[in-house]
């Protein structure tokens, strides 16, 4: 075959030669310019094919002064909401020509945000989005003033910089709706930590939804995310006052508490009702099956990257907009169905309870 007649790897005339086409044309096809023949674009992509060819990006990034390259910042990529955000962002730039370049942080600081960016500029990239619900994080890029434009996928939706985001209280509002409808009354809540948007829009959202009912806020305690979190919460709801639903922040956490309550032994959902949050894949298999909230984070992670490639840095347009947040959705399962009568006596059965943590109460209002 003609791949074999090189000692070098073939460039983009070996295929103009091999196609019988122009140097030019071979550059049209690999750029999907639509101004080209079935017959010629045909002809290339055979020679391609034959050769072997690859695209030499550095050549091109020189030629061009464009990497076609994202910069991605984000941290804990163990939680299900950032690791599927990160998928769609994948795909979506990728989709859209653009490779990208992915910094984890192991911690939250000026220093290594500052060190992330550093990365990113030598590398040539043309926005950065930012999958890290950390206000810290975004009041370092904030401090530094990034050469390019910056997404943040977030559940802020008040900060006036570029971005795209879920709309985390409408999802906790969900929930407790669900709940207040099968008729609860007693409805506790185990948050995520507060140093994340997205936690404190959940936490917000319980309230509000309780505070719309005219119910006085149930249990509230304070998780990681993590299922150990959850179930030490689990064992600390013997210290708090009777609930008969639990609205969690993560389906993880849900998971924990799911074992928790199992061990004291309770039923669930007749002695105690658990909504969880994300609707990641597992849930539909916890025992009993979670009812949940459902989010795109892939659907965010696209929108990450549309929003990018209509800044002005990429493609001319205005550089401050944050597209309509994703909404969520309620997936009704098998851990809630209405309250029983004697609301509260199964508190009395639980075990001795595990730490709590007790960080500021928030208002309902921010």
């Amino acid at each position: 075959m003609a791949g074999t007649e090189f000692n070098r790897p073939p460039v983009m005339k070996d295929v103009a030669r091999v196609a019988g086409v122009s140097h030019q044309t071979v550059s049209r096809v690999i750029n999907d310019h639509p101004n080209v023949s079935a017959k010629a674009r045909q002809q290339v992509e055979a020679a391609i094919t034959e050769l072997g060819y690859r695209r030499n990006v550095i050549a091109r990034s020189l030629a061009t002064r464009r990497s076609q390259t994202i910069g991605v910042l984000t941290s804990d990529l163990s939680q299900f909401g950032p690791a599927r955000t990160l998928l769609g962002i994948e795909r979506a730039a990728r989709e859209a020509g653009h490779f990208v370049s992915i910094a984890t942080l192991r911690e939250i600081t000026f220093a290594s945000v500052a060190h992330a960016l550093d990365h990113f500029w030598n590398q040539g990239v043309e926005g950065i989005v930012v999958v890290v619900p950390h206000p810290g994080l975004l009041e370092a890029l904030d401090r530094i003033a990034p050469r390019v434009a910056v997404v943040a996928a977030t559940s802020d939706t008040r900060r006036s910089s570029l971005g795209a985001a879920v709309d985390q209280r409408a999802g906790a509002r969900l929930a407790v709706q669900h709940l207040i409808e099968l008729g609860h009354t007693r409805i506790g809540h185990i948050s995520g930590p507060m140093d994340w948007f997205d936690a404190v829009e959940r936490l917000e959202g319980w309230l509000e939804a309780l505070t719309e009912a005219s119910l006085p806020p149930g249990p509230l305690l304070y998780g990681d995310w993590s299922a150990n979190s959850g179930y030490a919460a689990g064992l600390a709801l013997g210290r708090e006052p009777a609930a008969t639903a639990m609205f969690v922040s993560n389906d993880q956490m849900a998971l924990g508490l799911l074992r928790a309550l199992h061990e004291q032994p309770l039923r669930i959902p007749q002695d105690l009702s658990v909504v969880g949050y994300d609707d990641q894949p597992e849930a539909a298999y916890f025992y009993p099956p979670l009812t949940t909230i459902r989010l795109d984070f892939e659907e965010l992670g696209r929108q990450c990257i549309a929003a990018l490639m209509e800044s002005q840095h990429l493609e001319g347009a205005d550089s401050k907009r944050f597209v309509e947040p994703v909404e969520p959705r309620l997936i009704l399962r098998a851990t809630t169905a209405q309250p029983r009568r004697e609301e509260g006596r199964w508190r009395r059965r639980l075990s001795p309870p595990g730490p709590q943590l007790q960080p500021p109460a928030l208002s309902a209002n921010r």
